[in-house]
């Protein structure tokens, strides 16, 4: 089915998003904009006057607020509207208005943190007991705040390291420019003599190719370049890790570690604890490796093999109507509080369903509190899109219900806790296709999506966050951190990962040196974390019911008003235990036994 991508005005009115819930025109837009430009002054009058009393501090927090969600709504709506089709020059214009305001407005309030830190601790207290009933909701923010407290430098060390801030970004900013604008990769010829461009976007297109050929060209001329580059990156990558030491160490942490994990009061044991139990079960990646050697009947299989879909696409097709009607029929283990918001946002305007000329690609769920969450997507009737449905719905409906329950302080989630409601959806999604498919062919090619899941990101993003653990451990001893160094590092990473029955190419030595995700330290463990909650929780409700479906909308509506240990230890998981991710190991032994016997 090819046909021809319609201009964005010609698509069908009854799927796309309805928009007009944040401005029904354009002209409220301005007028909004036009608030926000007058509110940033009356903001900045507050500096330096936080500590003057109860009425003023209190006064400043709430209009802070009131100016933020005010900001959040332009900026949402007009980069929304661009998304539609990023080829229109007046929501372009638009957008990058709603850049500047927000870039304007955090200048203006850049004075809130350091100042109501500073306030002396018995003076903020009395300050919060004087406007007790209007300071409650305050509590869990003035906890993060005064956490901070003990790594806050005097003013004039706090200037200086505000003014490094830019040099401690050089390296990410360096690699990203050598990565994304000047590397180049040699093409790669078919048996056929067809020339084929290699990207970074396209690589694991190739890798996932049943032409064996194509997949180690592309391999090989990947690798090529990183290797040629591969001083330079070290160096780039070894000054990422130093600046992540010295930052730790001027706000006096423990570790950089330590400091990445305290921003939401993460403990290190959850992290040690991941690498821990992923490494004393690493005997089933072996025996996943064994399989795909065995399924694939290679005499070797090597680096480039870990790709390619060891059950042919299944090529069903799924309409858009089908694949809703699927997800509903898979989710309602989550009972009829969640299956109505879920009907809700699937028939009220929520969702951008297709593709149409220059709108932006992938899958986003975004939003802004007041209003209702939307979902952008590019679906194209096949399985993947309809899990990417189920994935969006599942962060959607995570704020639908923060946003119920929570005030404005409190309607963000962190990153540790916001994979959890998607990757639980599809969790659930696949335990629904595996109970209701007869057909083998397409259980084989279910199980393998799903072993698939797990290698990519419970085992490939802990062995990241092996690697991150070991380089900064190194920096901190003052070991010099050269390719060579790395290298090794991550080729022993890698045969630890496999086992025996692959070869571990020379070229993956490097793959180190292509990731971006390194230059933001200690980021990837929760992908990971996130992956072993949400399995965990899904099977807590396929298998305990109600109770478990209960405690799960209640982690659904707290937002950001715990920190996301606790979170997730209220809908029953504790994540700085083993127990979950030895749940997940389980299923995911259960899922190679099942695929043998396929």
């Amino acid at each position: 089915m090819h046909h021809s991508i319609p201009e964005r005005k010609d698509t069908d009115p009854r799927f796309r998003w309805h928009i007009e819930d944040y401005f029904k025109t354009d002209a409220q837009w301005e007028e909004a904009c036009a608030k926000i430009e007058a509110g940033i002054p009356e903001m900045t009058a507050f500096s330096g006057k936080l500590a003057d009393s109860a009425e003023t501090l209190l006064s400043c927090l709430q209009k802070n607020e009131a100016l933020s969600l005010q900001l959040d709504h332009v900026y949402t709506y007009a980069n929304m509207r661009m998304h539609e089709d990023s080829a229109n020059a007046f929501y372009q214009g638009m957008a990058s208005r709603a850049e500047m305001l927000l870039i304007r407005y955090s200048a203006a309030i850049s004075f809130l943190t350091p100042e109501i830190i500073s306030i002396p601790a018995e003076k903020l207290a009395a300050f919060r007991e004087e406007k007790n009933a209007d300071f409650a909701i305050y509590d869990h923010f003035f906890h993060t705040l005064l956490r901070q407290k003990e790594h806050t430098l005097t003013p004039a060390e706090e200037n200086l390291l505000a003014k490094t801030a830019e040099l401690g970004g050089a390296p990410q900013q360096i690699f990203t420019m050598l990565n994304d604008a000047d590397i180049t990769f040699p093409s790669i010829k078919t048996a056929e003599g067809e020339e084929l461009e290699l990207t970074k976007g396209r690589y694991v297109t190739f890798l996932e190719s049943p032409d064996r050929s194509v997949r180690e060209q592309a391999f090989k001329n990947l690798y090529s370049v990183y290797l040629s580059q591969k001083n330079t990156i070290a160096a780039t990558y070894s000054s990422s890790v130093k600046s992540d030491v010295f930052f730790a160490e001027a706000r006096k942490y423990g570790s950089a570690m330590e400091m990445a994990l305290s921003d939401d009061n993460i403990p290190l044991s959850v992290y040690d604890n991941l690498i821990e139990t992923v490494n004393k079960n690493l005997d089933l990646l072996h025996r996943y490796v064994s399989i795909r050697k065995k399924e694939l009947g290679v005499e070797e299989l090597h680096m480039y093999d870990l790709y390619v879909p060891l059950v042919p696409d299944a090529d069903v097709q799924i309409p858009y109507e089908e694949a809703k009607a699927t997800v509903k029929e898979a989710l309602k283990v989550m009972g009829k509080e969640y299956s109505d918001a879920l009907e809700h946002g699937l028939e009220s305007g929520w969702i951008d369903v297709y593709e149409n000329k220059g709108k932006r690609g992938g899958a986003y769920s975004w939003g802004s509190y007041g209003v209702h969450p939307f979902v952008l997507l590019n679906h194209n009737d096949t399985i993947n899109s309809m899990f990417t449905l189920a994935h969006e719905m599942g962060h959607a409906l995570h704020s639908f219900f923060t946003w119920k329950k929570q005030p404005y302080l409190y309607a963000d989630h962190k990153i540790f806790v916001a994979e959890v409601a998607s990757t639980c959806n599809e969790a659930l999604l696949m335990e629904h296709l595996l109970k209701t498919t007869e057909d083998k062919v397409m259980r084989k090619y279910l199980i393998n999506y799903f072993l698939e899941q797990f290698r990519g990101t419970l085992f490939r993003q802990t062995m990241f966050a092996e690697f991150e653990k070991i380089t900064h451990a190194m920096a901190e001893k003052g070991e010099p951190l050269t390719w060579e160094v790395m290298n090794k590092i991550y080729r022993d990473l890698n045969i630890k990962y496999f086992g025996e029955d692959i070869v571990i190419d020379s070229e993956i030595d490097i793959e180190w040196a292509r990731i971006p995700h390194f230059y933001n330290a200690f980021y990837v463990y929760q992908y990971a974390t996130g992956y072993s909650a949400a399995i965990a929780l899904s099977r807590k409700i396929l298998n305990e019911g109600q109770p478990a479906v209960d405690a799960y909308l209640d982690f659904l509506s707290k937002g950001d008003s715990e920190y996301s240990i606790d979170l997730l230890k209220g809908a029953g998981v504790d994540m700085s235990a083993a127990e979950p991710i030895e749940n997940a190991m389980q299923l995911f032994k259960e899922l190679l036994d099942e695929f043998e016997t396929l």
